[in-house]
């Protein structure tokens, strides 16, 4: 095998703190993550203590206002650091932009006491957050969930099942997304839910093809009290801030598609340049060259498409668009490129020894979460023709 090491991705990163702040995340990827990363994932272990440090670090909470114990970082950056932990450990990445969506609807919708009374511990105070959104029977189509919230004069009385939920059992905190009203959009409120609360329950968490190590499960709301001054925004605005936290998770899951990729590249690349056939490198063959080409460029691509996106999230111009476009060009890529690692390594590609094989199943549930990218053409191809005619 090759001795040589991959290359850090060069960035564009806009200020002195922002270059500072990913040579500290780059430093404790290579003491406190990296080096767990294959062994935890095998042993399907939830790493809540890289969590803390993160949280401890300032990490949990970057692109949100320091009033409330944020970083205040642009989505550039933030999203850049997603980027180096997927590639360190998917399980890590997807963790952190998980947290940041279930941040996403009391920063932005909250009122100013709701947000000092909950978003420090939650940014920084070592708190771990879920989105609770899917159902067993809504997924795609989140309009039509059917957990029910009841007013009880001061508090909500919330009965249903949500399914898919990262972090499901373990969280500290879950926004939950429940029909308050009329069926459709419309009828959807907000809320902010301790994790212990009194009747919420999780089931066993799910057996994954990939991600082994984050905990997926359906939780289980029986009778849950929830007081009114936990609802985030208005009642009937839940809808409208799911899809907004959305269209920020979307960015979240391209950069953790690019890290997978990436981190699949560096390992092919370091296999092509070690590895000898018929007396020289691999890597000194066109068809095998040409591959490794066609990764890079793909990589590339992803990367600058989710960045340009942040960058219009960040001037506070619309990016519905291309945060769909982002979300199924980085995780299509991610696919992609990590079979091609697969190949690239042929035999030992498929073994346990490399992690190649990981990274190929983690890249699968990327095209799923947030919105299947199937979901993602039809948003694109609304914002273009206009909706579907019935």
């Amino acid at each position: 095998m090759s001795d040589r090491a991959p290359q850090p991705v060069e960035r564009q990163l806009p200020t002195e703190e922002s270059r500072d702040l990913l040579a500290l995340v780059r430093d404790m990827i290579q003491r406190e993550i990296a080096p767990r990363a294959a062994a935890e994932e095998e042993a399907g272990h939830f790493p809540r203590e890289i969590f803390a440090l993160l949280s401890e670090s300032g990490l949990l909470g970057l692109p949100y206002d320091a009033e409330y114990g944020g970083g205040d970082q642009p989505y550039e950056v933030y999203l850049q650091v997603l980027e180096e932990l997927a590639a360190a450990r998917l399980t890590v990445g997807l963790g952190v932009s998980v947290h940041s969506l279930a941040c996403h609807a009391l920063a932005g919708y909250g009122t100013k006491e709701q947000k000092a009374a909950h978003l420090p511990a939650m940014l920084g105070g070592g708190l771990l957050g879920a989105y609770c959104l899917s159902e067993p029977a809504s997924g795609s189509d989140a309009a039509s969930l059917r957990t029910k919230a009841v007013r009880d004069g001061d508090n909500w009385v919330v009965t249903g099942t949500k399914a898919w939920i990262t972090h499901g059992g373990i969280a500290d905190f879950y926004t939950l997304l429940a029909r308050t009203g009329e069926e459709g959009a419309r009828g959807i409120s907000a809320f902010l839910v301790p994790g212990d609360a009194e009747g919420l329950s999780a089931a066993a968490p799910e057996k994954k093809m990939g991600m082994k190590g984050s905990p997926t499960a359906q939780l289980n709301f029986d009778g849950v009290r929830v007081p009114d001054s936990h609802r985030i925004g208005e009642e009937g605005q839940g809808f409208a801030i799911a899809l907004s936290a959305l269209d920020s998770g979307r960015l979240g899951i391209a950069a953790c598609a690019v890290g997978v990729a990436q981190a699949a590249l560096d390992e092919a690349v370091s296999y092509a340049t070690g590895r000898q056939q018929f007396g020289r490198p691999i890597a000194d063959f066109q068809g095998l060259r040409f591959m490794l080409a066609d990764m890079a460029t793909q990589i590339e691509a992803g990367r600058a498409l989710y960045l340009a996106a942040a960058r219009l999230r960040d001037a506070g111009r619309p990016f519905s668009q291309q945060a769909a476009m982002a979300k199924l060009f980085c995780t299509d890529t991610a696919m992609r490129v990590t079979t091609d690692a697969v190949q690239v390594l042929g035999g030992y590609g498929y073994t346990l020894d490399f992690p190649v094989e990981r990274f190929m199943r983690e890249a699968k549930v990327l095209q799923i979460v947030e919105g299947t990218n199937q979901i993602q053409r039809m948003v694109i191809a609304r914002r273009l023709v206009g909706p579907e005619t019935r």
